[in-house]
């Protein structure tokens, strides 16, 4: 069953004055990438736009009518598989981004290969992100990926890096090695600043603690940080020379930011010099209560 069925359009969420200035900021950056750093340096990035700087390289068609063209099927995916207010925050996206590219004139910016790579990628991925935290994309890849991992068992990022791999091949072999390696380069700078772009400082942290004095360190976390904490019953010790040697403990599991994850490790081991940390990222959380100010989740 699709999810479209169950979305009910939400039009004044969709063109309010924030998710509307997202997008506009999102398709003003990916322009200035597109037009001011790319296509005059014969740049490609990975995903549709890559595809669509591509087809440019070899048939001289308009890009934007290409780029375009390539996400509308993404679109009905998109209204299909994750809903209609999804699929009409994507056209308006897209709309945006077809009017900015022809109307909106911008001067190539640098023809220094290395700034081209970095600050070509810096605006893309701020296109990218502003886009895609206004509720849309501009680059239908992601949808497909999502789509077609259910369909073959293969996680969302293999799909995008088969797909890219296959973009920077066909690179190397027409339009050099040098520009390839460069493209990559941009692809993975766009990669990085859309994430902060997307999670910001606010990106989810799971921070695991294994302590003697797990009693102290729940206390800390709880009524100082003002953090949740979810509690698994385990057992420390079985140390290399002393196997048979163990003790029955907690251990603390607690959800944080980006920010907050290193002053909390810093208190800790303050507090507890013994204690075991561990960090892990987070790209998704459902259900339960994350909030600062619950009481746990």
């Amino acid at each position: 069953m699709s999810h479209s069925a169950k979305d009910p359009l939400n039009l004044r969420s969709i063109f309010s004055f924030k998710s509307l200035l997202l997008k506009i900021i999102g398709a003003l950056c990916a322009t200035v990438a597109i037009k001011g750093f790319m296509i005059p340096n014969h740049f490609l990035d990975g995903g549709i736009l890559g595809i669509s700087i591509l087809v440019y390289e070899f048939y001289h068609l308009d890009v934007t009518s290409i780029l375009i063209a390539l996400n509308l099927p993404f679109v009905y995916i998109g209204y299909k598989k994750i809903g209609k207010n999804f699929a009409v925050n994507t056209l308006v996206s897209l709309i945006l981004l077809g009017l900015f590219m022809t109307f909106v004139p911008v001067p190539t910016v640098t023809k220094d290969y290395f700034l081209v790579a970095a600050f070509g990628g810096v605006f893309v991925g701020l296109g990218i992100g502003f886009v895609i935290r206004g509720g849309g994309v501009i680059d239908g890849l992601e949808v497909v990926a999502g789509f077609t991992n259910k369909k073959f068992g293969l996680t969302v990022t293999e799909i995008i890096m088969a797909i890219n791999t296959i973009i920077f091949l066909i690179i190397a072999l027409f339009l050099g090695l040098e520009k390839a390696m460069y493209s990559i380069l941009t692809y993975f700078t766009a990669l990085k600043v859309s994430d902060y772009v997307v999670d910001g400082f606010e990106k989810l942290i799971s921070l695991t603690i294994i302590s003697p004095n797990h009693e102290l360190v729940k206390d800390l976390i709880v009524n100082k940080f003002n953090k949740p904490v979810t509690i698994l019953k385990g057992e420390r010790g079985n140390l290399p020379g002393s196997y048979d040697v163990k003790h029955d403990c907690d251990i603390i599991v607690t959800i944080v930011t980006r920010i907050e994850v290193h002053k909390m490790r810093k208190a800790i081991g303050q507090a507890d010099p013994k204690a075991f940390m561990y960090v892990e990222n987070i790209n998704e959380v459902n259900g339960g209560v994350i909030s600062r100010k619950s009481d746990h989740f």
